[in-house]
Formats: structure tokens, sequence, C-alpha cells
């Protein structure tokens, strides 16, 4: 039998966070991965859609282009071309990775990885010990119980589709439908989106949501809440998609229909039971440092967490706290209160700490600084079609406890406030600030 000190189930962002520290120490380390390194975000996520999204970014400014006085023929996009760069972009990122853990000294190891006993791993015909394993396997979609799930694509499909479809129905109103909702209504496809629960977008502020949902309609996406899908069926050579909503029958027919339902920790077929790992429902008991209650050997980091965000920093961030706890014992937690966070449509929504409902549930007595700054010299300057901020502040300290932007550049601007939090910036200390001017982040002043 191999062994190892530190084995790690996944090569995404979480299991790359955790050599760095188990490595430094010097300890010796194997990754275990079944497909390719770097794991969703950089391959079939974050970084592929990014590529989408600058492109629909180029065809907004192009739409606002008769603000500036600019005449311009309507754009063309040859969506063909556009997948096609988008694969060239991201194709050496697993070799990269491979170069980066070959340098670290990390033993990479090509496989599907089970649990043997609560301290072994078998990958094929392979037989390995640690005495820490770490489950960094990532996320997969949010299986869909309804008749006709057969038809479904995933996110992973759009981002390697050729053929642009006409219509595209997603299920599910969360981040990625809005995501690539906005590319493909600015790539001229007509945009369904259905969402079962009454609120969009779980997570977010509501009267951000509010914003981007009125800016989605306006730009034709259909957007129903409420919305408890049927079945899913063919119809003359398309799909359809039946659903109830206010007691009533309704059908929307187009070329795709995207499960967007969320992602679920992806730890099916690791056979947490000869790890004796306590789960229920692929839900790893942990405690606030990461390590598995029932096998204290055991940590979990990444999206296979089930109760923290599925960001891709937010990974690598529980990757670099598990590396320190295997190497200084467990002592080390995750604080996700000050981490940021964007939905990339167009214009984007960005958050950080606390929705105002939240702060008010805790007991906070807030202030709430709410700015429509649409009228504001520098939207006008950009032509933004919204522009919008909340930030939440603790009324004895000026202390800020959230912030939430819609449009101008809160993708960027939303890292100041991070940064504020983090640090006991209080709104004095920004409104003090002298800021280079005129800039979005010369605002930040006025919406405190």
């Amino acid at each position: 039998m191999e062994k190892y000190d530190v084995v790690i189930l996944g090569g995404g962002n979480a299991g790359m966070g955790v050599t760095g520290a188990t490595r430094a120490a010097g300890l010796s380390v194997a990754m275990i991965e079944a497909r390719d390194l770097g794991g969703t975000c950089p391959n079939r996520g974050c970084t592929p859609k990014k590529v989408l999204v600058a492109a629909a970014h180029a065809l907004d400014e192009i739409g606002r282009a008769g603000n500036h006085a600019i005449e311009i023929e309507p754009p063309r996009l040859d969506w063909r071309a556009l997948i096609e760069r988008e694969k060239d972009i991201i194709a050496d990122i697993p070799s990269r990775l491979s170069g980066l853990m070959a340098r670290r000294g990390v033993h990479v190891i090509n496989g599907e990885a089970t649990f043997m006993a609560s301290n072994a791993i078998r990958v094929g015909t392979r037989e390995i010990e640690a005495r820490n394993i770490v489950i960094a396997t990532g996320s997969k979609p949010r299986p869909l119980s309804i008749a006709g799930a057969e038809f479904l694509t995933t996110s992973d499909d759009v981002l390697s589709d050729p053929v642009l479809p006409r219509a595209v129905v997603f299920i599910g109103g969360g981040v990625i439908a809005f995501e690539l909702g906005h590319v493909y209504a600015r790539a001229g496809v007509e945009v369904t989106i259905l969402e079962a629960l009454p609120q969009l977008l779980g997570g977010f502020d509501e009267d951000a949501v509010a914003q981007i949902r009125a800016e989605s309609e306006r730009l034709g996406i259909s957007i129903h809440t409420k919305a408890w899908v049927k079945k899913i069926e063919e119809a003359n050579g398309r799909l359809r998609v039946s659903f109830g909503k206010d007691g009533a029958e309704w059908r929307v027919d187009a070329d795709r229909a995207v499960n967007c339902a969320g992602r679920v920790a992806n730890v099916e077929g690791l056979d947490l039971g000869a790890g004796v790992i306590v789960h229920r429902e692929g839900r790893i008991e942990i405690d606030e440092h990461l390590r598995s209650r029932s096998n204290p050997d055991v940590y979990v980091c990444g999206d296979a967490v089930w109760n923290s965000p599925q960001l891709s920093p937010i990974a690598t961030y529980e990757g670099g706290i598990v590396g320190r706890n295997i190497v200084d014992g467990p002592k080390h937690r995750p604080d996700y209160s000050h981490i940021p966070a964007s939905l990339y449509s167009i214009p984007a929504v960005a958050a950080v700490g606390l929705t105002e409902a939240q702060a008010r549930e805790r007991g906070f007595v807030v202030n709430v600084h709410l700015n429509d700054m649409q009228g504001w010299l520098s939207a006008r300057t950009y032509a933004e079609p919204v522009a919008w901020s909340k930030i939440i502040v603790e009324e004895t300290t000026g202390r800020i406890l959230g912030a939430h932007l819609v449009g101008h550049a809160g993708e960027e601007l939303i890292h100041i406030f991070a940064l504020a939090m983090k640090h006991g910036i209080t709104t004095r200390d920004l409104s003090e600030m002298v800021w280079a001017f005129p800039t979005f982040a010369a605002d930040i002043r006025n919406m405190v």
C-alpha cells in the first residue's frame, strides 16, 4: 500500500488550496483527479463563461453607442467562432496547473477515488493510505425528478454548444440562469426563466434582485416565479416545457431546456461509509474547522461543503484553511462575513455582507443608504441603464454591515466595501478619503 501524509480527492481550486501549506511544511501530498486539473471553474464554469459574458458586454456597449453620438451598423455575432475562442482561451489550463503541482512536489494521480477504510483510498488497482484525507470533489448539477428530465442540458453543454439556439428555457432562477440568460438575450435568443420559489437569486438582497429583474425583462427575458415545471417533451422538433403557475397550466417551446436548479456536493461514488463518514444525502457533517465530525482525519472543502457558498474563491480559501489545519492542528476557522460575490449579468450585481433583511433579523439598528445613481454624472456619462446601490450601516458605529450594487462597475467596487468591512473602515473614513475623479469609485463617498 502506498503511503502519504495527505491525500486530496479532487484537483480543483479547493484541492489546489490545500497544497500550499502542506507542501511548505514538507508533507507528502497526493492529489487524485478523475477528469482535468482545475475542476469546474476554469474548465467548465467561471472562466469560459466570462469569455461569453465579455462578448455580451461588447454587444451592450455597441447597443449604447448612440448615446455617445456614434453611428454604427447592427453587429453580427458569430456564435461558433465565439465558442472556439472560449475553448482556445482555456485549452492550456489543465497543463499549466499540472506544471504548478509538479513544481510544488504534489503527486497527481488520474482516476476515480473511493474509500476502502477510514484512512485508505482505492484508485483503480492502487491502494493508498494517508494520515489525512481531504474531500475536495466539487459539485454537480442538482438532478430534477420531472417527466422528460432526460431532455435537460447543463451549463457545461451551453459553454460547448457551437449552435446558437433560437429559444432557451432555464429551469431555476439562480446565478447561472441570469448570467447565461443575459448572454443569450444579447445574442438575439428568446430567453425564459422559470423559478419555483417566490424569490429569484436566493441570497441576494431583494431590492437588488428587483433591479436586475426589471432590467432583464426590459431586455426581453421572460421571467416566471412560483412556476412548477411539470414535464418536458419533444414537440415539432423542439422541446415543450409545461409548468403550473397561479393555478393555470402554461407551456413554452424552446430549442434548449437548461437545468439551473443549483448544484449539490459531488460525493456520490466515494463510498463514504467505508470511510466511516456520517452523511445525509451527501451532506457531510463537519465541525468549525472543516473537519468531518465522524472521522477527524477527513477534511472537506470547496463545493463539497454543502452549507457554504459555492464560489471559486471560497473553495481556494477553504482549501487554504484545511491545509493550515492539517499542518498546525485544527485551530483555523473560515470567516465568510466579508467575502464578496458577483452575478455577471449585464449589468452585474455585486454583494458583500448582510442583506437588509438579515441585518434587521439579527437585531442591528441600521441606517440604509439607498441610491438610484442613474442621474449621477458618472452614470449619465456612460449611459448606464441601471446604476443602483444599497449600503447597510450600523447606526451607532458607522460600521458597514452589507453592500449591494447593480451596475456602476459594482463587480469591481464591491471589493472596496469588502476591504472596509474586513479592516473596520467606517463610512466616515470612506467619505473623507480623496478619490481619483471622475471615476465610479469616487461615487462611493456619496453612496455612504
